[in-house]
């Protein structure tokens, strides 16, 4: 102490041992390391770089307002020292102060130097921030062109990642142009898992990019539970209820949470005992306070490491840990790859196959999966009557609505189409406007997505010949009172290559039928696993031509229309759509199942050979030009692509498309001529 108040301990010689206590896992120690030098060296000329790392160990502590002040002291200090501004900027944002931390940094970025290689890096990272937090906010605009100009300097990754996102909420069309610099492939490389479903049917690309993102954001990590370990536990596993245990950002008011609020409490509690682990914020709303109830143990994980939480998971004796994120919202892939459960379990979250060798099973249904379809998933296709859960208990609220109230006119035939704007592509808005077109009394009711883009997708209707006020935006509501304008609508138009989910599921439980088409990949056939569900398999369409002409039909035949309607109400309180009792009977007796298959040693291997080919090939394959759903050579595609790799670097047998010697012999016959393009 003696040595700290005389100056004579030097900076760097404190850095040095508080770096090795943190090491050690003291960050108390070095914390107060910290704090007892500035109390006597405040003045010292790096005094800076302390109140830097010192901020650092307290967001560790989550002492988010004390790192506010060490940051700032840094700054005042040394102006021109970026890495705090950068991470006051994060502290700023985990506070909920988020125009504070987008001012944060662009004050950086306007104050750096001539251009060198250190003002570069800097300016990325502030950039990519304020792209990344202005995404999910009213101002994605901004955020827009944040990240534009970061990739035109450095083409990062993962900004064109966010850039991508970004236009698809926007609704800027084509998608991947207006920008200098990477070519239109690096672009879509760079596309997310969870964007790549909103942009193509292709659920072979799918399943490799999912294997891809992996790959590279997650890998191999350094700490987890291996399959001896885990069989090693099973052996001194006293008999006790099964352990599954939901890990999710979901547990709130959300799509997702509305969709499950009631499955929970519905498990057979003599065979299951359930757990939630919930990295979502705390709300305290309706839905996470029900799940809170219903579950048997809820434990928040928000503030944990992923190695935190998967130690956790494991030490709670998790025996199966169904993923309900998967590779949406703010997933936490990381703790999944840890292994900390015997059985992984991929549902609901995110619509497609991980691709990862952590996810054992997927829960589907007949129609999301067929069959034949299982070789675009690399985990065991398990089934349900209908994939996806409901809570016959959502709340409506009491408002009589007219049309006129809801700003619709009285006459009109309405096209509804609620889904996210983010599904929506100039095909299928082309489709649309050709359906208003044919249908003269027909508007089209979306979701309000902001005056910018609704003039924007104004201007797109004028440019289809159809006049603008026939575009109708639906304000934003809370979920009740949004349900109680659903029976407004005569039709529901749902979206392609990824259609509605909740949203379907919402439609058909207000008695609004749904139209759509179903494609290969898993996101483009869950609203006609809905459909057929509630009994209404008739309106799941097999090409985009048959969509338009029943779109049509039913737009100018009232008595059709009503027709459906009557269905719906006769089924609803008997149709598997809504019988969530008999969906957790069938996912009780499915996770008792899998973890059978562990006990006797047969959890599935997922198969992830050749993914990185089938990657590559399904990039080369893509294009603005032709939509993917409408291919019907769609195998004959990768086929013939897989045949011309393997001529160049002889390719492995995987269980997909390329069986070795069969298809290799392929590729030495004489070509029939060239593939036959789809509409």
């Amino acid at each position: 102490m003696s040595q700290i108040a005389s100056g004579k301990i030097e900076a760097t010689r404190v850095i040095a041992a508080a770096d090795s206590l943190t090491a050690q896992g003291a960050d108390a120690d070095a914390l107060g390391l910290y704090r007892t030098w500035l109390q006597y060296n405040g003045d010292n000329p790096l005094a800076y770089a302390i109140q830097y790392n010192l901020g650092v160990l307290l967001g560790k502590f989550n002492d988010q307002t004390g790192a506010v002040e060490a940051f700032k002291a840094a700054i005042a200090q040394r102006p021109d020292f970026f890495p705090a501004h950068i991470n006051l900027g994060s502290t700023y944002e985990r506070l909920g102060r988020t125009p504070d931390a987008v001012t944060q940094w662009l004050g950086m970025v306007n104050q750096l130097p001539t251009v060198t290689g250190e003002a570069v890096t800097y300016k990325v990272s502030a950039l990519k921030q304020i792209g990344r937090v202005l995404e999910h906010t009213s101002l994605e605009e901004s955020g827009e062109d944040a990240l534009r100009q970061c990739i035109e300097l450095v083409q990062p990754t993962d900004a064109m990642q966010h850039w991508i996102a970004i236009r698809q909420k926007l609704c800027k069309w084509p998608v991947l142009s207006g920008i200098t610099g990477p070519t239109r492939r690096q672009l879509f490389a760079a596309m997310s898992p969870h964007c790549l479903v909103f942009h193509t049917d292709d659920p072979l690309l799918h399943l490799a990019r999912g294997y891809r993102y992996y790959k590279v954001k997650i890998g191999r990590p350094k700490v987890f539970f291996d399959k001896d370990s885990h069989r090693a536990a099973l052996a001194e596993r006293p008999k006790r209820r099964i352990r599954i245990a939901y890990l999710s950002s979901y547990f709130r008011e959300h799509a997702h949470g509305y969709l499950t609020a009631e499955m929970y409490k519905l498990h057979d509690r003599s065979r299951f005992e359930v757990y939630a682990y919930s990295c979502s914020r705390r709300t305290g709303d309706r839905i996470q306070t029900q799940v809170m109830k219903d579950v048997d143990h809820f434990v928040d994980i928000l503030d944990m490491s992923d190695e935190e939480a998967a130690k956790r998971i494991h030490a709670d004796g998790i025996d199966i840990l169904i993923d309900f994120n998967g590779y949406t919202g703010e997933a936490r892939p990381a703790i999944m790859a840890m292994r900390p459960a015997p059985v992984a379990v991929n549902w609901l979250g995110y619509p497609g196959s991980m691709g990862t060798p952590y996810h054992d099973y997927v829960i589907a249904d007949d129609f999301t999966i067929p069959a034949d379809f299982e070789k675009y998933y690399s985990e065991k296709v398990v089934r349900l009557p209908c994939y996806q859960p409901n809570d016959r208990r959502r709340l409506v609220a009491d408002i009589k609505w007219t049309r006129e109230a809801a700003g619709l006119p009285s006459n009109a035939v309405v096209f509804c189409g609620f889904n996210g704007l983010q599904k929506f592509t100039a095909p299928m808005w082309a489709r649309f406007m050709d359906i208003l077109s044919r249908v003269p009394n027909g508007v089209l009711w979306l979701l309000d997505g902001g005056e910018r883009i609704n003039e924007r997708l104004r201007q797109e209707a004028i440019r289809h010949g159809v006049t603008p006020d026939r575009i109708i935006f639906a304000p934003k509501l809370i979920n009740t009172e949004h349900l109680s304008r659903y029976p407004l609508a005569d039709l529901f138009l749902d979206t392609s290559p990824c259609g509605a989910h909740t949203t379907a599921s919402d439609a058909l439980w207000m008695g609004v039928p749904v139209l759509t088409v179903a494609g290969r990949g898993f996101a483009s056939r869950v609203c006609g696993s809905l459909a057929v569900a509630a009994g209404l398999g008739d309106l799941v369409c097999s090409t985009f031509e048959d969509y338009v002409e029943k779109a049509v039909e039913l737009g100018n035949d009232k008595r059709r229309r009503n027709a459906y309607r009557e269905t719906l109400a006769a089924n609803r309180a008997t149709c598997d759509l809504f019988d969530t009792d008999k969906l957790v009977r069938h996912l009780d007796n499915l996770l008792e199942g899998m973890w059978n298959d562990f006990a006797a040693d047969r959890v599935p291997v997922p198969d992830l050979a050749n993914l990185g080919i089938y990657d590559e090939i399904g990039t080369d394959l893509d294009s603005d030009a032709v939509e993917m759903l409408g291919r019907t050579d769609y195998l004959e595609l990768y086929g013939a692509q897989l045949r011309d790799y393997n001529r160049h670097c002889p390719i492995p047998p995987d269980t997909r498309l390329w069986p070795g010697k069969a298809a290799e012999a392929k590729s030495t016959a004489p070509a029939k001529g060239k593939a036959k393009k789809g509409k």
